[in-house]
């Protein structure tokens, strides 16, 4: 089984929706995915909202820190933010690692609307590459 790793800074929007979107495309692989943070913040709301919005639900996740033994096992290493890639741990050698740096969407500024269409953005940025990781074969 193959084992993936979505690592932000406080696990509550890019890696969740990362997560979620990896269950659903790849449920049908034999593939483990988790996703966490080097802090935890608790799952943003608008996370949620928008991944339901595609029809994903990951209101049931939950924010956590680095698992070390599932890091030191792990196969894809998908660091999702310039922090957790910085002080993510040693990454092993047999795992890949790929930096995704995508805009942290709890930081994005505006009406409620603007905000939530930085949520959709990295949304959908995350399942094309989700996507295309898929078809790449892992």
């Amino acid at each position: 089984m193959k084992k993936v790793y979505f690592l932000c800074t406080g696990n509550s929007c890019r890696s969740q929706m990362a997560e979620g979107y990896a269950k659903d495309i790849w449920k049908d692989e034999d593939v483990e995915i988790r996703s966490a943070g080097v802090e935890m913040h608790g799952l943003n709301p608008k996370a949620v909202q928008v991944m339901g919005e595609d029809n994903i639900d990951i209101s049931m996740q939950e924010s956590t820190l680095i698992d070390n033994d599932y890091f030191a096992d792990a196969d894809l290493i998908i660091t999702l933010c310039g922090d957790a890639k910085d002080r993510c741990p040693m990454i092993a050698n047999q795992a890949i690692h790929e930096h995704w740096d995508l805009p942290d969407p709890a930081q994005a500024k505006g009406t409620e609307e603007e905000v939530l269409d930085v949520f959709r953005s990295v949304r959908d940025d995350l399942k094309n590459r989700i996507i295309n990781k898929k078809e790449a074969g892992i």
